[in-house]
């Protein structure tokens, strides 16, 4: 399972999510602002506070960079698989 936790104005969001949809992972996106999540509670939840954060099997990644860097490193397909 796939977690993004997002805003609607966050580029690195969009960029994300367009990495997963382009390998058709299916992702839960949660937008901190309309779920009124605040990023002191994103912190806890995620590891970081900044937009996105992303995790799989309830294991916190990061922000893009890390998801691109799985991606280019070929680790992300393995960790989707798991």
């Amino acid at each position: 399972m796939v977690i993004i936790y997002s805003t609607s104005w966050c580029p690195s969001c969009v960029s994300a999510k367009r990495l997963l949809d382009s390998k058709s992972v299916t992702y839960k996106e949660i937008n901190i602002e309309q779920e009124n999540i605040s990023r002191e509670k994103l912190a806890e939840i995620a590891g970081a506070s900044t937009v996105p954060q992303i995790l799989i099997n309830n294991t916190p990644i990061g922000g893009f960079d890390n998801l691109l860097s799985l991606e280019q490193t070929g680790e992300l397909d393995k960790i989707l698989n798991t």
